[in-house]
């Protein structure tokens, strides 16, 4: 079993309009947009981070905006929604604040928790869970509603048999059964430290497009301790990639059994390595290799204000 992992480090999505986008995760959802760079392997699209004040590992949704992107159909082999921890007592305060921005809101209970489904720009499923957590929120929006990081994702299966063991691997252990969803929890458990596997066999194969989730990346320390796991998964025979220079963040990606799309990145060295956290996410940022675009990225990137 791997010990070397803590939980959610981000999720990232494929998505529309730029400007759509980061207005949504901004002004309607409150949070900070912490990064505002380009596609490593495709530098003519953004890729914008979203998170706390410094984009804390936990706290992180990022987008790859394709302006003319088609929308994808949802169905197995992907993560069905990402959900967010939001205040005890805050679903009153949000269902007002959603409604000011006409974005469609149902109430729901799961697993004892008073839980907000939503749908984003591009028809992506996205749920606030009320929930005990101690971490700081960006002041997007009161303190008393305000999102404090990433709850948990589910992944949508056409058979659990299949994601359980490798979750078992990943260090989690059920925790609760209700309808076609089982909770899971690392040992540290609580908000960031949660999957839901959605068991849907009865679901075609998704079809990514914008509003799909494009991976979900788990949090480890640096790059000794993902070397460990790297090791652990390409000797339980799971094909894992090179380290990649993620600027921000190394990684590694693999997937599921079921072709779910996983990455671990490491802590560090952060979001304010190329800039100070009082200006993070207010200019374009380009990796090394993609810097003798900037001119032609300027011109051509859609302005986000």
């Amino acid at each position: 079993m791997l010990t070397d992992l803590n939980g959610l480090h981000h999720v990232t999505s494929v998505a529309g309009a730029p400007r759509t986008v980061d207005r949504f995760w901004r002004e309607v959802m409150g949070l900070r947009r912490v990064k505002t760079t380009v596609n490593f392997d495709d530098p003519s699209v953004y890729h914008l981070y979203f998170g706390d004040r410094i984009g804390t590992p936990g706290t992180v949704m990022t987008h790859f905006p394709f302006p003319d992107a088609d929308r994808g159909t949802p169905g197995t082999g992907e993560t069905g929604h990402v959900a967010f921890s939001v205040p005890p007592g805050s679903a009153g305060d949000w269902e007002a604040h959603l409604a000011t921005h006409e974005v469609p809101v149902t109430r729901e209970t799961l697993f004892g928790e008073t839980r907000l489904a939503l749908t984003g720009p591009d028809g992506e499923r996205l749920v606030l869970i009320e929930a005990e957590d101690g971490r700081t929120p960006w002041p997007g929006l009161p303190e008393s509603m305000a999102i404090r990081g990433l709850h948990s994702v589910s992944l949508r299966v056409a058979d659990r048999a299949d994601m359980l063991p490798l979750m078992h691997f990943m260090g989690f252990s059920e925790t609760a059964q209700e309808g076609a969803v089982t909770r899971m929890s690392d040992e540290a458990g609580g908000p960031a430290h949660v999957v839901e596997i959605e068991h849907r066999p009865d679901l075609p194969q998704a079809r990514q497009g914008a509003g799909s989730v494009h991976h979900v990346a788990f949090r480890t320390a640096d790059r000794a301790s993902q070397g460990r796991i790297r090791e652990a998964l390409a000797g339980t025979g799971h094909r894992v990639t090179e380290v990649r220079d993620r600027d921000y963040f190394q990684a590694i990606y693999f997937r599921t059994p079921g072709g779910i799309l996983f990455e671990v990145a490491t802590d560090e060295p952060g979001f304010t390595r190329d800039e100070p956290e009082e200006t993070l996410g207010e200019e374009l940022k380009l990796p090394s290799q993609h810097a003798h675009l900037r001119d032609d990225l300027a011109s051509r990137l859609q302005p986000l204000e």
